[in-house]
C-alpha cells in the first residue's frame, strides 16, 4: 500500500470519526426544541400560560405602520444610481493604490531584515535561550510556597 493510499484511508477514518462525534454533540441539542415544564413547580401554570400566549409568531399586521411614505420608483432608481456611482469611484480609488504585494518575496524579506537590523534591540530581547530559562527558573523558585511553620502541639 502506498503512502498516498494510506493517507486517504486515514482521512476516511478520521472523517467518519469526526462526523460521528459531531452527530453525538448535536444530539444534545434535540431536546432543546421541545422543552418540558416541571409540573410540580409552583410556577408551572404561569409558565405554561406564557408559552401558550406567545406560541404564534408575530404577523406583519402586528407591526406598526411607518409614519413616512414609501419611496417611489424614481427615488429608488436614484439611490441605486448613486450607489453605483460611488462603487465606480471606490473602484477607481482602489486602482490608484500602489500595491506592493507583487514584489519578489526574497527582496521583501531582505528589506524587512534591514529594517529590523537598523532598530535598537532591547536587552530582554538580546538574551540567549539559556538566560531566559535561568530567569524563568529563578521566578519559579521565588513562587514556591514557604515551608510550614513548626508549631508546638498541645499534649
Amino acid at each position: 500500500m502506498s503512502l498516498q493510499e494510506m493517507n486517504v484511508l486515514m482521512l476516511k477514518k478520521t472523517g467518519l470519526a469526526a462526523m460521528l462525534g459531531g452527530a453525538a454533540l448535536l444530539s444534545g441539542c434535540v431536546s432543546a426544541f421541545a422543552p418540558q415544564t416541571d409540573p410540580t413547580s409552583p410556577l408551572a401554570p404561569r409558565v405554561q400560560q406564557l408559552v401558550d400566549e406567545n406560541r404564534q409568531y408575530p404577523r406583519w399586521a402586528d407591526f406598526p405602520r411607518s409614519s413616512q411614505p414609501l419611496p417611489g420608483p424614481e427615488q429608488i432608481a436614484g439611490r441605486v444610481a448613486t450607489l453605483q456611482e460611488r462603487s465606480v469611484a471606490l473602484g477607481a480609488e482602489v486602482a490608484r493604490i500602489e500595491w506592493t504585494l507583487n514584489e519578489d518575496p526574497a527582496v521583501f524579506a531582505e528589506s524587512i531584515n534591514r529594517r529590523i537590523d537598523a532598530s535598537q534591540m532591547s536587552p530582554e530581547t538580546a538574551r540567549t535561550a539559556e538566560e531566559v530559562e535561568a530567569y524563568a527558573e529563578a521566578l519559579r523558585q521565588r513562587a514556591k510556597a514557604p515551608p510550614p511553620i513548626d508549631r508546638p502541639r498541645p499534649q
